[in-house]
């Protein structure tokens, strides 16, 4: 999280560009803050707005730089984030699946950590390389795929077995 804030490359996921627009304010608010104090002293008023602006400028290009790569994951150009109330469909909407123009896919690089070495990182190992594939069977009362799981605990003689628990 947060591999070179200030470059317009590359995409972010929902939960970084969330942090980065919460970080963003907070900074904002200390900024101005700061330069509300310097300019209430009434010792230099042009000081605190001109300090105000210099410490507005590297926050506004961290954000821009942020919506830019959250653009890129929805498949959009950054100049895309200069659609007013664009943001909040940026915080909500879930990025393109798989690679794009813009890069790779950041929940596909998370994923491809676990299962590049075919072991979990608390060394657990891992039985495919693939990870879920999408055979759920449906819980402990269900049919089907699950009959075999269902068979193999058909010796269980001190509880429920093949979903008898409701019967």
């Amino acid at each position: 999280m947060f591999n070179n804030p200030f470059s317009f490359e590359g995409r972010i996921r929902r939960s970084e560009f969330g942090i980065s627009f919460i970080l963003f304010v907070l900074a904002r608010v200390i900024v101005t803050l700061i330069a509300a104090t310097i300019i209430a002293s009434q010792s230099n008023a042009s000081g605190g707005m001109l300090l105000s602006l210099l410490m507005t400028i590297p926050i506004a290009w961290f954000l821009w730089a942020q919506g830019a790569k959250r653009c890129h994951d929805l498949g959009n150009s950054g100049w895309f984030q200069l659609i007013p109330f664009y943001m909040i469909w940026m915080i909500f909407q879930d990025g393109v699946p798989g690679p794009n123009q813009y890069g790779e896919n950041p929940k596909d690089i998370q994923n491809n950590y676990y299962n590049s070495s075919n072991q979990y990182p608390n060394g657990q190992n891992q039985h495919n390389n693939k990870g879920y594939q999408g055979n759920y069977g449906g819980g402990h009362n269900s049919t089907g795929h699950n009959q075999q799981l269902n068979n193999q605990n058909a010796d269980n003689t001190g509880g429920y077995k093949n979903g008898s628990l409701y019967n």
